[in-house]
């Protein structure tokens, strides 16, 4: 069989994979109620070969929404929408995991129905970021993002209470498990980084601090659904939306360290391409991230392909990737691989908003067929 480690079954936490083959969060920006519908449904089961499949980053909280058309779960419209799209993963064969997402100071005023301001860890503006907005005139598109108010320290037990509740409307809706995003420089890493973390209360200054939050919100979430459903997503070099940061390397083994001994069920690392710059990895880094972190699955994400994700595992250095582009191009992506399959190349102008086209639509390796 091609790719014998890759396709091989693997338990995380509580949840027995076929494959290790995860399908990436991938914004797609289909939900103009904020609650997963139809299209959502036959998309993700479209997929369900996956080892487990991730869900698109879904907002915690009117507040921590930044771009218009993202699914929520934090209604009970929403929560019933993600039981539907659940009853539809299921009944195909997969495993869903449900990614808490809060943007922080990625947004904008008019992303809220209230207009209130994005929230951060301090008020600085992310620079050089856009929110995804709607217009007055009805249509949408890129807006600069607003400067935003720093969190109170009074606040915070609210924001984590968000994700707690989020969590509890997740196990309900039936997700296997649920990822908490600390990645990409929205809210949970805009507290990890030096650069956007200008606190001086429990909240920032030292190392400890700055994760304060992040390990709070994952201990709230362990709550509710128990640490053998629970992942998180880290980016630690990533410099997008001005964000900067002096210690990334330290704060991305105190994390591994600290979520190790919660015995979380894994720790997805990204390492995208499209971020720019250079954000690949190296054989150290990986390594000392595995010494670290060995209570359950280390995962990565960004550029990979089945041969690289391949050799990842037989290193041991890894024990499966996440696949983005390929996934929105690639329903039966699984199947591809078992067959060396030449794979759907994505059309990046139907990435984000719009219907069925581009999302719904690539033929499996059997249409192709006949």
């Amino acid at each position: 069989m091609a790719y014998e480690r890759l396709l091989s079954p693997m338990t995380v936490g509580a949840v027995e994979l076929p494959n290790r083959v995860f399908m990436a969060p991938l914004t797609r920006a289909r939900c103009p109620d904020q609650v997963p519908g139809e299209m959502q449904q036959t998309y993700y089961a479209q997929r369900a070969g996956a080892g487990m499949i991730i869900s698109e980053a879904t907002n915690i909280s009117e507040s921590a929404r930044g771009y218009v058309y993202t699914p929520g779960i934090f209604t009970d419209a929403q929560e019933a929408g993600w039981k539907d799209v659940l009853g539809a993963v299921h009944g195909a064969g997969g495993r869903m995991c449900c990614q808490l997402w809060h943007v922080g100071r990625v947004g904008h005023e008019m992303v809220h129905p209230d207009g209130r301001k994005p929230v951060a860890p301090s008020a600085l503006k992310a620079e050089g970021a856009q929110s995804y907005v709607e217009f007055e005139d009805g249509s949408s598109g890129l807006h600069d993002t607003a400067t935003p108010r720093a969190l109170e320290t009074k606040e915070i037990p609210g924001v984590i209470d968000e994700y707690r509740q989020a969590a509890i409307r997740a196990k309900r809706a039936g997700f296997d498990m649920v990822e908490v995003h600390a990645a990409n420089a929205y809210l949970l890493q805009q507290f990890q980084a030096t650069g956007s973390n200008q606190r001086t209360d429990a909240y920032g200054g030292n190392l400890e601090n700055r994760a304060r939050l992040t390990l709070e919100v994952v201990d709230a979430v362990i709550e509710v659904m128990g640490a053998d459903r629970v992942g998180i997503r880290l980016s630690p070099f990533i410099e997008i939306f001005g964000l900067s940061d002096d210690e990334p390397k330290t704060m991305a083994f105190y994390m591994a360290e600290q979520l190790n001994e919660r015995g979380l069920a894994y720790v997805h690392v990204a390492e995208p391409d499209w971020a720019g710059g250079d954000v690949s990895l190296s054989a150290d880094f990986r390594a000392a991230m595995r010494e670290r972190f060995t209570a359950g699955a280390l995962l990565f994400n960004g550029h990979y392909t089945a041969d690289k994700t391949e050799a990842l595992i037989a290193d041991g250095l890894g024990d499966g990737a996440s696949f983005g582009r390929p996934y929105i191009a690639n329903p039966d992506l699984v199947e591809r691989f078992r067959q060396n399959a030449e794979l759907n190349e994505p059309d990046p102008s139907t990435f984000y908003g719009g219907d069925e086209k581009g999302y719904t639509d690539y033929p499996t390796l059997a249409e192709q067929k006949g």
